[in-house]
């Protein structure tokens, strides 16, 4: 005897009872309702009764009747995930299935969450029909309706419905619902995530009447170019008593000022199944819908029986047309760049278990960020989310929920997607996306899924998509040569490979990058670049960052410290660890240094100066359909910190894609000596936005003035210093200060002034960095086969020189790590003056350099300051970190800071808070400060913190804060690319064993000097 398959296991079982896909869109009961925008729905969010299980079998008997005692569970709260609740714990993997592989089975220790709660109908309620809607659970789930089965439903992320109008009555109710943590549908939800479980998003019931709408979907057709459209509507009216009356549908097409455009009108007799009412209208001369203008119509629909109204439907409704023509993904007959973001959904305190407010917020920070795409990685989305695309402005590639990327480790990666047995599945999850989301003007693209080879399944789902719509393209990356797939889609691609793409006549299909810049930690670097290519290839149409926000989880060490979780901190194996925080936003939203670089890089204005001094520039439009008339240029001139001009310039009729050359009426500067002068040019919204008010910043630039004059002060008359040697100590003591060295180890021990001390330890060649997650592929080999970490000085030998005005003492020292025989020979020269001193350290590769790293974190110099050096001041780019590969969103200027804050809370720690191309650079403790100066910029960071201390801690409330101030002073830092998942470095970020030269001056002063007096000398 066969044994029954169990629901949970059997791959072949979508569903039972659950109703038929369709388009999501508010249902009112009568024209007040909808006036006042009250949907006909009843939401069970809340408060659930809870019991916790270890496997389903597990459940008590007649769990589901309504006479169950539920004096004795638990309560939760719904939406939410288990997990963060207390039951069981959170897993994270990218890839790793955290079962064994072994399809469709899954493990018998299975958790299962039973929810029970109670609802009230009224007697008006109980006169029209009840449908049970659930936006997503995870992963599979049964329901009954007071002691009766009502059906079962698996597909995570997908929305499931059930009629359940003779199940109720007025009065009051109770559903019960059983989730089940695996099921054979999680074989397919391998989405670089955390594994959560329970119902995630809202349950609501929906209250219609036995006539109804039970399906449409609205297309928008275009003629004569895009002056005139044809609105057609195919609406699908069900009659569930088989009354056999006629059915009369009233439909009103509204503008944004609630202004009627166009009035259609059909009627038909519906049967049970439904009948087709197909309704068009010309519309003339609509408003386009686009990321840029996102001109949004309402489409209202009256359904009558005889002098009855039955209901009132409403939907979205964007004139756009979406093609590919000439190799070009077009937009309204324009080519579009997509400036995008992979997003999941997730919090950092309640996990999969968004608010409309949650999603509101990440709408308006991608607006306000210049992202104008968004890619569902890697499952449909809540409507609303979709709702909010289309009324802000972003494109959508919907992606299905669809993953199975741990079979790539099995050696048999298409085992799913070429098995016949699991195209229904397949299928089930591409039908019920499109079904259901098929109205959204913000929806460009319908995208199969991620990560999951290729097959004949994929097939399979775009004829089933092609059978529902026809007016998007399909979208896979795993189409490698786009079989299916109308676009030619890659992840992670290195630069030199875009180019090749964009350069290669035969691809007839627009290309796309659906990930890159991996967002993880420090980074990414590159950027630029990447958006350089888009620009300059017709057939690259952007990309899409990975991604949006990482995925920690806030939590709370035994010492009330915040930090956030990543994968093995809940004891999870096997886990990915922090492969999760890979965001542009910090797990709490707040934004990283890579969200600032990103928002410059894809500004939508580009500035060039055309001739700088007669104050002649060329503004070009990066919009794609969109003029500058919304935006106010304004500009200023700036001396270190100090606005000395400034003015605004309207920027009407510069259309897109057009560049003006125009004038800003700055006067000449009278410059001073020693000072940097630079015009800054700021984009800003002219009037509130929706999604940003007036005054926001959305493009910048600046330029340095060429007027800089080099300042030449006289230096205080130098006598000569007491010199002492002890030992290997040697010692000089002059007016107000005393500088000592170690002769056995080439170091600065002491640098004291005016009695108190400037320099504790330093400065001494430093080739390290605490790794930062773009490091990963090369730190190995960094600390443990080059010893990188481990540098040792050896001196050869050193000098002391009288001078008239100064004394110099020189260090030749051999730099190496132990058990290498490569390294550098490098010289520290200290000149030391009347009142500051003069160091320029410069070296060069020296040993056997065939064998030595291809690349090294840094070259510069560490020294340490009394922990009372707690404020900071740097004449350089800024106010937030830069690197090398990621600096065109830090301006020059002048900031100010507590060294505390100079560090950027990375999720794991690593290196961090590097200013680049910085003039000079001051430390103020309460009683004392010190100025560090160059003729040339340098980088420097400075840190509470050891990097040892950095690199030790897993989280940032683990950092060991240190008795000293720390202080780098870098020649250069090897750049951060995206190597974590991506491009490495690129050969200008690259650092390498090379030459270097590094001279700067260290200059105590008291408060009240003349900073600039100093600067000059």
């Amino acid at each position: 005897m066969q044994e029954q398959k169990k629901d949970w296991e059997n791959v072949g079982l979508i569903g039972i009872n659950r109703r038929e896909p369709r388009a999501y869109y508010a249902v009112y009961s009568d024209e007040t309702a909808a006036a006042s925008n009250k949907e006909s729905v009843l939401s069970l969010n809340g408060e659930w009764k809870f019991l916790y299980l270890e496997s389903p079998e597990h459940s008590p008997a007649n769990f589901f009747r309504a006479d169950y005692d539920t004096s004795k569970m638990d309560t939760i709260p719904v939406p939410s995930c288990w997990q963060l609740h207390g039951y069981g714990a959170p897993h994270y993997t990218d890839l790793y299935y955290p079962f064994p592989i072994d399809p469709p089975f899954v493990p018998s220790e299975n958790p299962t969450g039973i929810y029970k709660r109670k609802f009230s109908l009224e007697e008006n309620w109980c006169k029209r029909r009840t449908v049970l809607r659930f936006g997503g659970v995870d992963s599979c789930f049964h329901v009954w309706v007071n002691g009766s089965f009502v059906g079962y439903s698996k597909g995570s992320y997908l929305t499931s419905e059930f009629e359940i109008t003779s199940l109720v009555h007025p009065g009051e109710n109770e559903i019960t619902v059983r989730v089940i943590q695996w099921s054979d549908g999680s074989y397919l939800e391998d989405q670089d995530m955390w594994w959560l479980s329970g119902i995630f998003k809202d349950v609501e019931l929906i209250n219609e009447p036995y006539i109804c709408v039970d399906d449409l979907f609205v297309r928008t057709e275009f003629e004569n170019g895009f002056d005139e459209a044809m609105l057609q509507i195919d609406v699908l009216c069900s009659d569930y008593q088989e009354s056999h009356l006629p059915v009369e549908l009233h439909c009103r097409l509204m503008d944004e000022y609630g202004q009627t455009v166009a009035v259609l009108n059909g009627n038909g007799v519906p049967k049970e199944r439904g009948i087709h009412i197909l309704l068009n209208s010309p519309v003339e001369h609509p408003l386009l819908w686009s990321a840029e203008t996102p001109h949004l119509y309402q489409l209202q629909i009256e359904v009558r029986s005889g002098s009855e109204l039955m209901e009132v439907v409403r939907t979205d409704v964007g004139f756009r047309k979406v093609e590919i023509k000439d190799g070009n993904l077009l937009l309204n007959g324009r080519a579009i760049l997509f400036n995008g973001v992979n997003r999941h959904d997730f919090c950092c305190d309640t996990g999969k278990a968004l608010t409309r407010e949650q999603l509101l917020e990440d709408v308006l920070i991608m607006k306000r960020n210049n992202i104008n795409a968004v890619r569902s990685s890697h499952y449909p989305n809540d409507p609303y989310f979709y709702h909010l695309c289309s009324k802000y402005g972003l494109y959508v590639i919907e992606e299905a929920d669809l993953e199975c990327h741990g079979f790539e480790l099995t050696g048999k990666y298409n085992w799913l997607s070429n098995s016949k047995e699991w195209e229904k599945a397949y299928v089930d999850r591409a039908v019920r996306m499109v079904e259901r989301d098929k109205n959204n003007p913000c929806v460009l693209m319908w995208s199969l899924g991620n990560e999951s080879s290729f097959g004949s399944n994929f097939i399979a789902m775009k004829e089933a998509i092609r059978r529902i719509d026809d007016t998007r393209p399909i979208h896979y990356e795993g189409d490698a040569d786009t079989l299916i797939s109308d676009v030619y889609s890659t992840m992670y691609t290195k630069l030199d490979k875009l180019h090749e793409i964009g350069k290669d006549e035969l691809l007839e299909k627009p290309h796309i990058l659906c990930e890159y810049g991996h967002a993880m930690g420090n980074g990414p670097g590159g950027l630029a670049e990447y958006q350089q290519a888009f620009r300059k290839y017709r057939k690259l149409q952007g990309g899409f960052i990975w991604e949006f926000c990482e995925h920690g989880i806030r939590q709370k060490a035994e010492n009330g410290s915040e930090y956030f979780a990543y994968g093995g901190d809940f004891g999870d194996k096997p886990n990915n660890g922090n492969f999760c925080l890979d965001g542009l936003l910090f797990s709490d939203r707040t934004e990283s240094p890579g969200m600032k670089e990103y928002r410059k890089v894809i500004e939508p204005v580009k500035t060039e100066a055309a001739d700088l001094s007669k104050g002649l520039f060329d503004i070009t439009n990066l919009y794609d359909f969109m003029d500058l008339s919304h935006l106010e240029l304004r500009w200023s001139v700036a001396c270190d910190g100090q606005t000395l001009e400034k003015g605004k310039l309207p920027l009407e009729g510069i259309h897109a894609g057009e560049t003006r050359r125009i004038t800003v009426p700055f006067h000449a500067v009278h410059p001073k000596p020693g000072r940097h002068y630079w015009l800054n040019f700021s984009y800003v919204l002219s009037r509130d936005f929706p999604y940003a008010p007036c005054g926001h910043e959305t493009a910048n630039a600046q330029f340095e003035l060429p007027v800089f004059l080099p300042a030449c002060a006289q230096r205080p008359a130098f006598r000569a210093p007491k010199r002492i040697r002890e030992g290997s100590k040697l010692s000089f003591t002059g007016a107000g200060y005393q500088i000592t060295f170690d002769v056995l180890k080439g170091t600065l021990l002491e640098y004291s002034a005016n009695g108190r001390p400037v320099l504790t330890r330093g400065p001494k060649l430093c080739f390290w960095r605490a790794p930062i997650d773009n490091d990963m592929y090369v730190k190995d080999n960094w600390k443990n086969k080059y010893f990188l970490d481990q540098m040792q000085e050896s001196v050869r030998s050193y000098t002391v020189v009288d001078k008239d005005d100064c004394v110099s003492v020189a260090f030749h020292v051999r730099v190496g790590a132990p058990s290498q025989a490569w390294g550098f020979s490098a010289v520290y020269e200290y000149t030391i003056y009347q009142n500051s001193i003069l160091l320029h350290v410069y070296g060069e590769p020296k040993g056997l350099q065939f064998d030595a790293p291809q690349s090294i974190p840094r070259i510069g110099v560490e020294m340490q300051l009394p922990r009372s050096y707690d404020l900071v001041t740097w004449l350089g780019r800024g106010p937030g970190e830069s690197y090398p590969d990621s600096k065109t969103s830090a301006l020059f200027g002048l900031y100010r800071n507590t060294v505390a804050s100079m560090h950027t809370p990375y999720t794991r720690p690593q290196e961090n808070g590097n200013r680049s191309d910085v003039y000079w650079v001051t430390l103020e403790s309460p009683d004392n400060a010190v100025l560090f100066k160059a003729k040339d910029t340098f980088d420097f960071t400075v840190h509470n913190y050891t990097k040892e201390a950095l690199e030790k801690a897993r989280h940032c409330n683990e950092i060991q804060t240190a008795d000293q101030t720390i202080l780098n002073i870098d020649y250069r830092q090897n750049g951060l690319g995206s190597e974590s998942c991506g491009q490495a470095q690129l050969p200008p970020y690259l650092l390498k064993p090379e030459p270097f030269e590094l001279t700067f001056e260290i200059v105590p002063y008291r408060f009240g000097d003349d900073l600039y007096e100093l600067m000059s000398l």
